[in-house]
């Protein structure tokens, strides 16, 4: 949750099941669930700004989810801003864009934001007092270090552990950030994400590091940078330049994606295309938009561009 210097804590984890049909009445367009199917009713207008989570959303495994590369052509017809926002930390943004490029989508390294952006975002405007003790791969500590930030594997030098997806995470790499926040240091994590979708059924992410240090410890972090935060939000709309009214957020999270759209005053909508299963609506406590059974359903009935 935001704290009153607008810092975000660990969110808690929340599970909301349905038992049964029902029919959820959101801010936006009504959204029908139906056992363990969903029935969405499409956009009805056009934005000036289209954000796009990736993982889950645009892509599985590199492969774009069922309808994906005929949105993002209408979405490019239109005019619209684009952007593309990921808690993934574990590639810079031109990897991204290379990738959707590779797919057949337009999109270049400036048009990517990532949680790395937002932690130098963070840590700029709340630097560390010393050294930056890492549980994370590589590239984050390239990223620090790069923004003039000095990395140590050494507890007791430590000013701040950043917390982020480790595929590396050891005992070893828990026990040093433990013995450097029993010793004052204080924590930073990329993203409150508990696992990034893949098509063998995911893994485990930043927050699974974060929640093993938190345990440890009993201490929390002062911030998670990445969706749906507000450092996170503003870095987006400061890159787009467009009325949060006039922009859609598209995620399959409630909780980071739509959270996200929440926080910026964005509408927001929900891709049941990845990690968010459509019974998972019923009792939310966070509430899309859109419910968008793939991303086709960002055409608008009738739009001149339907098939671009």
């Amino acid at each position: 949750m935001r704290t009153s210097t607008g810092c975000w804590h660990a969110p808690p984890r929340p599970v909301a099941v349905c038992d049964g049909a029902s029919r959820i009445d959101g801010e936006g367009p009504r959204v029908t669930v139906v056992g363990a199917g969903a029935i969405a009713r499409r956009a009805d207008r056009r934005y000036a700004a289209y954000v796009f989570d990736l993982d889950g959303t645009v892509h599985v495994d590199g492969q774009p989810t069922p309808g994906a590369l005929t949105a993002l052509a209408w979405v490019h017809a239109t005019g619209a801003r684009v952007a593309f926002l990921t808690n993934n930390p574990l590639q810079p943004g031109t990897a991204y864009a290379l990738m959707l490029e590779r797919m057949g989508i337009p999109a270049t390294p400036s048009d990517v934001i990532t949680s790395l952006d937002a932690l130098v975002r963070y840590l700029r405007a709340h630097p560390p007092d010393g050294p930056v003790l890492l549980v994370a791969e590589p590239l984050v500590g390239e990223v620090l270090q790069g923004a003039g930030w000095t990395i140590t594997t050494d507890p007791n030098e430590a000013a701040m552990v950043v917390v982020s997806w480790d595929r590396g995470f050891s005992y070893e790499r828990l026990l040093a950030a433990f013995r450097a926040v029993r010793r004052g240091a204080r924590i930073v994590a990329t993203n409150p994400d508990p696992f990034c979708p893949t098509a063998d059924g995911g893994l485990p992410d930043c927050a699974a590091m974060l929640a093993a240090l938190e345990a440890c410890t009993g201490a929390r972090a002062e911030a998670v940078v990445g969706k749906p935060s507000v450092h996170m939000a503003t870095a987006i709309l400061d890159h787009l330049g467009t009325p949060p009214a006039d922009t859609l957020m598209v995620g399959d999270r409630l909780l980071t994606d739509v959270g996200l759209a929440r926080t910026a005053g964005m509408a927001s909508g929900l891709a049941l295309t990845g990690a968010t299963d459509p019974t998972a609506l019923e009792g939310a406590t966070v509430r899309p938009d859109l419910a968008l059974t793939s991303l086709l359903d960002l055409i608008p009935a009738g739009d001149p561009l339907e098939h671009p």
